[in-house]
């Protein structure tokens, strides 16, 4: 339940009026204060259009939140946006950074907020030493359960690199071809940890099937490819469909298709969820980046990227299937 606005503002100013705390330390966390009960006062005027049309957030999951702490800054603090998701419904928040495991970081954010379920997962960039098989291990041993999705290179990857035109050394994938060993130790530690997501990160589209073939192969009990029609992997609908074919569910997210030079427009990648099919697809916000002015919190975001998908000829039950029902069965939440 959304609280109205006078409870809003009477929160926010008793704040300002009895916070005693010294001037630096009080302006820190005032502007923490404020931003998370501005975005509840944005949110609480949608929540009567929430109660009343089929398209809304409870129980939906965002696949892919980008928030602080993070080595670079985001728009708003994890414990926060789990707030705000609840506030609004939503069953579940896979939380995301690519400098570290993010697994500690859920089991934190559980306990602040309870009565919602927040992940982690890790992002194989340099940070963490790339294709590591300890780095997953030690995110498996840490408590709670809670790391979750484990992503291929994302903005280490070496197809990352060659398409940013970067300086340095990214992580490698695969040679002529043919997945490196670390690749496949990895999938192997995946496969003999079910509850584990493979998710496949900025790798290239032909990088992307050697990896989802194989995870497959292997007996990969949950495989998400990452953004398909985004700059990175720019898959065809042929490799969409031959991941699909082997097992993989397609991660759509709104950050694809926002902002003044969008990675993609919306009509296209409805057109691509289409022709891969709801029933193998999920979305996700991305969001949390600072760069892009004035744009909503996740959950917000996510209501948005339904409607506007709805609104390119995608039906509800379709949309709630790949922003409910799918994620929740790779996670392991019952659907």
């Amino acid at each position: 339940m959304i609280p109205n606005f006078r409870s809003i503002l009477s929160k926010l100013f008793r704040c300002a009026s009895t916070d005693t705390q010294p001037r630096a330390r009080h302006k820190v966390r005032m502007a923490s204060r404020i931003t998370l009960w501005i975005g509840l006062l944005l949110l609480a005027g949608t929540g009567i259009a929430y109660a009343q049309s089929d398209l809304n957030l409870k129980g939906t999951i965002d696949f892919r939140v980008h928030s602080n702490p993070e080595a670079v800054p985001r728009s708003i603090d994890a414990d926060d946006v789990a707030r705000l998701a609840k506030e609004n419904g939503m069953r579940a928040l896979v939380l995301c950074s690519h400098s570290e495991s993010t697994a500690a970081l859920a089991y934190i954010v559980r306990k602040q907020v309870p009565g919602i379920d927040v992940f982690g997962g890790i992002m194989l960039n340099r940070s963490v030493g790339g294709l590591n098989i300890d780095a997953v291990q030690r995110m498996l041993l840490m408590k709670g359960g809670y790391g979750r999705v484990v992503w291929f290179p994302t903005s280490d990857a070496e197809h990352f690199y060659s398409i940013l035109k970067l300086k340095g050394q990214g992580v490698p994938v695969s040679r002529d071809g043919h997945l490196v060993p670390a690749a496949v130790e990895m999938i192997d530690l995946i496969a003999k940890n079910p509850q584990l997501v493979l998710a496949t990160g900025h790798i290239s589209a032909e990088e992307i099937l050697l990896v989802v073939h194989e995870a497959h192969m292997r007996g990969v009990k949950n495989i998400v490819v990452n953004n398909p029609l985004g700059i990175f992997a720019r898959m065809t609908v042929a490799q969409m469909r031959q991941a699909i074919a082997d097992g993989a569910y397609l991660e759509f997210v709104y950050n694809s298709v926002i902002g003044d030079k969008p990675q993609n427009n919306i009509h296209e990648y409805a057109e691509g969820i289409k022709q891969a099919g709801p029933q193998h697809s999920i979305l996700g916000t991305d969001f949390g980046a600072t760069e892009v002015p004035n744009l909503p919190f996740h959950p917000q975001a996510l209501l948005e990227f339904m409607e506007a998908l709805h609104k390119e000829g995608i039906s509800m039950a379709d949309i709630n299937i790949m922003a409910k029902t799918n994620p929740a069965r790779i996670l392991g939440l019952e659907p």
